[in-house]
């Protein structure tokens, strides 16, 4: 157990870094609160409409926003991970006697208080919107533990991109990778209204799994209760292939 207890530490000083961090530049923690707000206000009321959504569309769009929000905001933890690679920062901490990955638990551990605040402000701001989940506070628990697992994948995957790209540089061609992700989905419209190819490959995109769930834990339109399953199953086997190979990256030395 001592082993695990010395992990622990090292990962919760590397979140503590990573939150003074923040106390130095809280416009960028703001902005990236901020931003999907405002992708909730221009869909639900400057946009609006929702092809193919049966019921209220706010009522179907909120779940998606939430879900979106869970894809998006990577480039902040990918920036960080990059720039401490350049400037030499992560081979001084491989030269400590710090277990191995405690650097990148630190920084995913920050990353998710950031992702409950952003869920939490989102569902504040939905809420002074008119919108009203349905399905009780232990629904929404579910929901949001669903919706905190997946930013967890994704977290780990914009992670081990990071660590592939090494340079700040990089990040934003990488990042690219995230939009197509967010946006062919079902967070806006209902995959009934699309081509059937199109259709099919919105259905088994991961965060259109985790909209459909927290759709029906919520008791929003477009809800199907057997994506709960598949909202556990599709993070946990992303987890499973890229928490391993972010470590393994992150050991191995850069030539």
């Amino acid at each position: 157990m001592s082993g695990y207890a010395h992990a622990l530490t090292d990962s919760w000083t590397m979140t503590r870094r990573e939150l003074a961090h923040w106390a130095r530049q809280p416009g960028q923690v703001l902005v990236a609160l901020v931003f999907p707000v405002m992708l909730l206000l221009m869909f639900g009321y400057l946009i609006g409409g929702g092809r193919g959504v049966r019921g209220d569309y706010v009522d179907y769009l909120v779940p998606g926003m939430l879900a979106l929000t869970m894809a998006f905001g990577l480039e902040g933890t990918m920036l960080a991970v990059t720039r401490d690679l350049d400037k030499g920062v992560i081979d001084r901490f491989r030269s400590l006697p710090m277990a191995n990955g405690a650097v990148l638990v630190g920084r995913s551990a920050a990353d998710m208080l950031q992702s409950a605040a952003a869920l939490a402000l989102m569902t504040g701001t939905a809420l002074a919107l008119g919108w009203r989940p349905h399905g009780g506070l232990g629904a929404y628990a579910g929901a949001a533990g669903l919706l905190l697992l997946f930013r967890f994948a994704m977290l780990w995957i914009g992670i081990h991109l990071a660590l592939v790209a090494g340079k700040p540089e990089m990040v934003q061609a990488v990042q690219i990778l995230v939009w197509p992700v967010g946006f062919l989905s079902n967070a806006f419209a209902a995959p009934d209204s699309m081509p059937d190819w199109l259709a099919t490959v919105v259905r088994w995109n991961p965060l259109s799994r985790t909209a459909t769930a927290v759709r029906h834990l919520l008791g929003g339109p477009g809800g199907e209760q057997g994506h709960v399953w598949a909202a556990v199953a599709w993070p946990l086997a992303l987890l499973a292939v890229f928490f391993p190979l972010a470590v393994r990256r992150f050991a191995r030395p850069r030539h």
